[in-house]
């Protein structure tokens, strides 16, 4: 089932081809494990095997997701935490300064207002919690990506978090040697497919028509990788990304935003 659930965007552990940007999504979690404490919120868990590395740190758990399949796994295997299934932003009925720690991993850049989802974030951080959240860096981006209304630049990130917090830091998730063999077969590949869009559509579609394209073709690509370079894709693991101050090899960006 999760095979056929999970779109190319949320990356699952079930799935081999998807390995390498599981890790990378994965090591954003494994960093905040340490870092988590008091009342947690979630928002946007996915399947939750981020909640699995952390669930243990926190007092309470809050976890939020938009998906109906989502929420009710992560019912099934959080008992103890308030799930809730919702479309995000506002945060409807939950009160400010409810929380300690929120994490967002990989969701901003899904959100069409994204002050409107910061200043929720602050609303319902209690004083001196810390929010943790991670989006790609828009300068490693190859080709648009429909499911994003937009991705950042660094400054371009700076800028919007400090209109909202003004304790900001920002990090870089990177990989190493292995990673950037994949990701230089990604982009060869990628860019292989782009010559047969001559007239540039993967530009001028709207969002919505071009979803189904880019998700056939991602997976489509992903599989192929995964066929022709199978060892590279197994070899990785979670330890050959590492989060660093940001830097030109930046991934994803790491923000901790604090009240």
């Amino acid at each position: 089932m999760l095979k056929y659930f999970f779109s190319t965007e949320v990356t699952s552990s079930k799935i081999v081809s998807d390995r390498p940007l599981y890790l990378r999504t994965r090591k954003a979690y494994e960093v905040v494990k340490d870092l988590i404490k008091g009342d947690t919120l979630e928002i946007g868990c996915g399947e939750g095997y981020g909640v699995a590395i952390y669930h243990s740190k926190a007092s309470q758990l809050t976890l939020i997701d938009k998906s109906s399949y989502s929420v009710t796994s992560l019912k099934g295997k959080y008992p103890e935490a308030d799930v809730i299934q919702q479309r995000i932003p506002p945060l409807k009925n939950i009160l400010d300064n409810s929380f300690d720690s929120i994490v967002s991993f990989q969701v901003i850049e899904h959100i069409k207002n994204d002050a409107l989802f910061l200043s929720e974030i602050f609303r319902v951080l209690k004083p001196g919690g810390k929010a943790f959240l991670t989006t790609p860096n828009a300068d490693k981006t190859i080709v648009r990506n429909p499911w994003h209304y937009r991705e950042y630049k660094h400054e371009e990130l700076k800028r919007v978090l400090s209109k909202v917090f003004t304790n900001i830091s920002i990090k870089g998730i990177e990989g190493n040697s292995k990673t950037d063999v994949y990701y230089r077969n990604n982009e060869a590949s990628v860019l292989k497919i782009l010559k047969l869009d001559v007239f540039s559509l993967h530009e001028k579609l709207p969002a919505w028509i071009l979803k189904i394209p880019y998700e056939l073709l991602n997976r489509m690509n992903r599989k192929k990788l995964l066929k022709q370079h199978k060892s590279e894709v197994i070899d990785i693991n979670s330890e050959d990304y590492t989060l660093n101050a940001y830097s030109a090899k930046t991934l994803d960006f790491f923000c901790i935003l604090e009240k």
